[in-house]
């Protein structure tokens, strides 16, 4: 009777463990699929480029799953990677450069882009906090409405004379060895970056007390509250720091590609939090790991190589994209019911 009972409730296990894990599951399958049609695709030159393409994502994804375990929701990530990125691009650029984009700046330090991207950003990301937390106006309508004033900021900034609009290049040394240098001609020093700001996240959400505000707000906000957590506080510092990941992304982005336009980071958010509802983050709020976070990003990132390796047109990869967000939101909505 025990035995039966035992075999019952096992395959109960497996079944639910299929039931959690059923879209991360296809994707593994997908990517054997790649694998077995192109063999190549398994080598690590493509591993390597797969991280180099897919670290700045990584780190704006710890912001995001920050933000998705909180209860929220930030749909001008992509908006804020933009703007960071030209603001690095328009004061990162060489002296020596033919189109400068302020022809009578000097070169300026790598550091001093990368903290004016940072504090401009960091400036939206409390923007949003405050509208969310002390008016309680919906984190899905802030947000929407902070990415278009950012795109439209951003649009007015980039076509400023002498730039007109022009894509921003001649990105000095320094911040091109950031998104496409090689510590000792190795390790590619973007993804050493990526990993240590995945690793001060993982630290944050796992072992400090803001964390656990956060883990706990996005479970339940009113417990929250009456157990003393200071809510409003939280929410605020949540999506600054968000900002913040999201403004690292953009500098690395313009790094990575020797160059910055406006159009940089759109639908990146729609990427992210995809990346981050496959990797087990619910969009509910209160469950999610970093870790987690960083193999759905790997996920998405390698079955988006693999159809470009594959040579699937741009439009099916776009059709493919959309059907794991559908799959994805719909089975995390589907658990949470569940668990309810």
């Amino acid at each position: 009777m025990e035995k039966k009972k035992s075999n019952r409730f096992s395959r109960q296990g497996v079944l639910r463990f299929f039931g959690n894990n059923v879209i991360m599951i296809c994707m593994l399958v997908l990517i054997v699929a790649i694998a077995i049609i192109e063999p190549r695709f398994m080598s690590v030159r493509v591993l390597r480029d797969i991280l180099i393409q897919n670290s700045s994502r990584m780190i704006i994804a710890c912001g995001m799953a920050m933000v998705l375990i909180s209860g929220g929701m930030d749909l001008s990530a992509g908006r804020i990677v933009g703007l960071a990125a030209v603001i690095t691009g328009s004061l990162g650029q060489m002296a020596e450069s033919n189109s400068r984009f302020f022809p009578n700046l000097p070169q300026l330090p790598p550091i001093v882009p990368l903290l004016v991207a940072i504090a401009v950003c960091f400036v939206f990301g409390m923007f949003n906090g405050v509208a969310i937390a002390k008016f309680s106006i919906p984190p899905f309508i802030v947000t929407l409405g902070t990415g278009m004033i950012i795109w439209g900021v951003n649009l007015l900034y980039y076509d400023i004379e002498p730039n007109n609009s022009q894509p921003i290049g001649g990105i000095q040394k320094g911040i091109k060895n950031m998104g496409s240098g090689y510590i000792a001609n190795t390790v590619p020093v973007i993804i050493v970056i990526a990993l240590v700001v995945v690793l001060i996240s993982w630290f944050i959400m796992k072992y400090t007390k803001f964390g656990r505000d956060i883990y706990s707000i996005g479970g339940n906000r009113d417990a929250a509250e009456v157990c003393g957590i200071r809510v409003e506080r939280t929410l605020i510092k949540t999506y600054a720091i968000a900002a913040v990941t999201f403004a690292i992304g953009g500098f690395l982005e313009c790094a990575r590609t020797n160059g910055a336009t406006a159009a940089y980071g759109e639908n990146y958010e729609f990427d992210v939090i995809a990346a981050c509802v496959v990797g087990g983050v619910s969009n509910s709020g209160g469950v999610g790991t970093i870790p987690g976070m960083v193999l759905g990003v790997l996920m998405f990132g390698i079955i988006n190589y693999g159809l470009t390796f594959l040579g699937v047109q741009p439009y099916w990869q776009k059709i493919v994209k959309g059907i794991i967000i559908l799959t994805a939101v719909g089975f995390d909505v589907r658990k949470n019911i569940r668990r309810k």
